[in-house]
């Protein structure tokens, strides 16, 4: 089998727009998919072709398996990068696909059913001798829960078997607080996920999450291309990646690298995947979390410093025209960090915002994933992640400082995003000495230098200097500050930039 001529992207934002340059490089048609939210977007345009699915909702565009394979059938696309989020880990879908001749860029739904469930996944890990955290298996009431916990120890940690990204997980500290806690966090797993079973896990109070690359053949060989700290985390949710974690010693990466291999060779996986660890940072052991089938959102850290294009490796493993190198010759030079542009409002708790992007501007001396431009409108309807900026360098010391100066010469306007925030972060000395914890960010204390206008009048005024230069000389004047002096003398007192 030669190398696929067209493939369809069943998603969207910058992995659609990722993979589209990616099949662009290498002389592959694409065809891109959209909800009526995304029809003008960057990717959607970007594309050979592009075909409608529904409208904005998710479960009517985005997670509609009946419109992806039409659409396949209709544009003669061979093959389909689901990317992640939406059907990227369904195995149904992909299993679908196979049965109509089309490709899943993927490992096999089997493989995904093997690890989808954390509970048959940590079943996997102990049956071959990875390291696991002490937990339960799968409660079904709050007695079997309390019983479990005390077994365990407190503090441990509730957790859906079906869950992601951090949904719904709780931390208890005590038998009451897990009486509480329990019911909800059920309720909130049948609603995202469809399955409400859930298990315990000893919770480990200095935490760093400590995550493998893996890729596979499907026919037993497993390569390990590096690991990522990511750690720094709101909510479940990754702020900041980088690659390689700092702090390990040699004996521990190889370690981690090795289980990481010894998953993904029991079931002869095939394609990207990432395999999770929690790390204690007290004892300096780590234990199996989860393995996630699909490529991962900070997946370019690990290509910067290995110059392998995983989505190019997805490709021609599913198009059979892949062949790994040994281990031995994957070679990684230098640091490399990512930090992920929300389009969220630091001062109301993160809530996530939309609407018209009146400028967006980013280095050029970087690497931006991102699917917006100058007009793009932010729809409330998905994942609120405008960009991610990656940076590579040398040395990690060289790399935050490069990180830095990316986020601070950036330029998004129109909506709030954390990209103050971002910046917050690597100048704090926790992540500059290397020595953050999942709970960093929860400490962190951060005041957003915005205004809110609560209740506007006729006579209110925000100014700031120079005001907008070279529009007209009549009419209605261009804003700027009645006493310029006076003004920047006052925001300098403030700390403001003049």
């Amino acid at each position: 089998m030669g190398m696929f001529t067209k493939v369809l992207i069943a998603n969207r934002g910058e992995i659609a727009a990722r993979v589209i340059r990616t099949c662009k490089r290498l002389g592959i048609a694409s065809v891109a998919v959209y909800s009526d939210a995304d029809r003008f977007t960057p990717p959607v345009l970007m594309a050979d072709e592009a075909v409608r699915l529904g409208p904005a909702p998710a479960a009517e565009s985005y997670l509609n398996a009946d419109a992806i394979v039409e659409a396949c059938r209709a544009t003669g696309a061979q093959a389909v990068h689901p990317g992640y989020g939406f059907l990227s880990e369904n195995p149904e879908f992909a299993e679908r696909l196979e049965a109509a001749g089309i490709a899943f860029i993927g490992p096999t739904g089997a493989q995904m059913r093997s690890f989808g469930l954390k509970h048959t996944a940590r079943e996997l890990a102990q049956k071959i001798g990875v390291p696991l955290l002490p937990g339960s298996g799968l409660i079904d009431d709050t007695t079997a829960a309390a019983k479990a916990a005390e077994a365990i120890g407190y503090p441990v940690i509730l957790k859906s078997t079906a869950g992601g990204g951090g949904i719904g997980m709780q931390v208890c500290r005590s038998p009451e607080e897990l009486a509480v806690k329990f019911e909800s966090v059920q309720r909130l797993a049948r609603n995202n996920f469809g399955d409400g079973r859930l298990y315990l896990e000893k919770y480990v109070a200095r935490a760093r999450h400590i995550e493998v690359q893996i890729f596979g053949d499907g026919a037993g060989t497993v390569l390990a291309l590096g690991e990522r700290d990511c750690s720094l985390q709101r909510r479940h949710q990754k702020v900041i990646e980088e690659t390689p974690a700092p702090g390990l010693s040699d004996a521990t990466r190889s370690a981690l690298h090795q289980a990481a291999i010894a998953l993904g060779r029991s079931v002869n996986y095939r394609s990207a995947g990432t395999v999770e660890f929690v790390y204690d940072a007290e004892t300096a052991q780590f234990y199996f979390l989860e393995v996630n089938t699909r490529l991962q959102v900070e997946h370019p850290v690990t290509e910067m410093v290995t110059g392998i294009d995983l989505v190019e490796w997805m490709l021609a493993q599913a198009a059979g025209t892949l062949t790994l190198p040994r281990q031995q010759d994957i070679r990684t030079s230098g640091a490399a960090i990512e930090a992920r542009l929300y389009a969220e409002d630091a001062a109301k708790d993160f809530r996530p915002t939309a609407g018209l992007l009146t400028k967006v501007a980013f280095p050029p001396d970087i690497r931006t994933d991102t699917w917006i431009e100058t007009g793009t409108e932010v729809s409330p309807h998905y994942d609120p992640m405008l960009a991610k900026l990656i940076v590579h360098a040398s040395t990690r010391d060289a790399a935050i400082d490069a990180l830095g100066h990316a986020i601070a010469t950036s330029e998004v306007w129109g909506i709030e995003t954390n990209l103050a925030y971002l910046g917050r972060i690597i100048d704090d000395k926790v992540f500059r000495d290397a020595i953050m914890t999942t709970g960093t960010l929860g400490a962190l204390i951060f005041q957003p230098r915005t205004i809110d206008v609560l209740a506007p009048g006729v006579q209110s005024s925000l100014q700031d200097w120079p005001g907008r230069l070279g529009y007209w000389a009549v009419g209605v004047p261009p804003s700027g500050p009645m006493d310029d002096r006076s003004f920047r003398l006052a925001n300098r007192v403030l700390g403001n930039a003049e």
